[in-house]
């Protein structure tokens, strides 16, 4: 069952979500290539899939808390709290913004953020780890116990090292030629 829903996901992803074009990334290097994961993850198919299957990279990290920057990560944080809560599973969500507002409560971190939750950090498609890595370090300045990073494309051009050097398990749902290579 889960190899078809990865299958149905790979083919959305490769049909909605990969363009070839020259482009400038958020990590500032340029590509070839853009995978825009948003498309999928706002169709309410490609965010069930996405959801069901990352949130079983989730529980396989005992992950009680997830959330990441704000923007790249609301989507699949929604995704993913959305199967847990069909799983009945207590997973807490939440996202960092860039600075805290000057109105409000003026938090730095939105949601439903609990201190000491063992966290994981997410994103839907990852280059450097840079946003991840700066998701990670609000929450444990907040106090959660960040051990884990998610994505749910990781173009394979540096995060893993990047999240090895700041002792976080990173575990992702394809890599980009995956998407690239997929011919279904």
């Amino acid at each position: 069952m889960e190899q078809a829903l990865r299958d149905e996901l790979l083919s959305l992803l490769k049909r909605e979500s990969y363009f070839e074009r020259e482009l400038i990334l958020s990590s500032g290097r340029s590509s070839k290539y853009y995978i825009d994961c948003r498309r999928i993850l706002y169709l309410g198919r490609g965010a069930y899939l996405a959801g069901e299957l990352m949130l079983d990279l989730v529980l396989a990290q005992g992950v009680t808390q997830i959330g990441g920057m704000a923007m790249g990560a609301l989507p699949i944080t929604d995704a993913v709290i959305a199967a847990a809560y069909r799983r009945g599973v207590d997973i807490t969500g939440f996202f960092v913004r860039k600075e805290a507002k000057p109105h409000g409560l003026q938090q730095l971190i939105e949601g439903a953020f609990r201190p000491q939750r063992l966290t994981g950090v997410i994103d839907d498609t990852v280059t450097t780890g840079a946003s991840a890595l700066a998701a990670a370090t609000a929450a444990r300045e907040a106090g959660a116990r960040v051990c884990a990073a998610f994505a749910l494309v990781d173009r394979g051009e540096g995060a893993r090292e990047a999240f090895a050097r700041a002792g976080l398990t990173y575990v992702y749902l394809f890599t980009a030629d995956d998407i690239r290579q997929y011919k279904g």
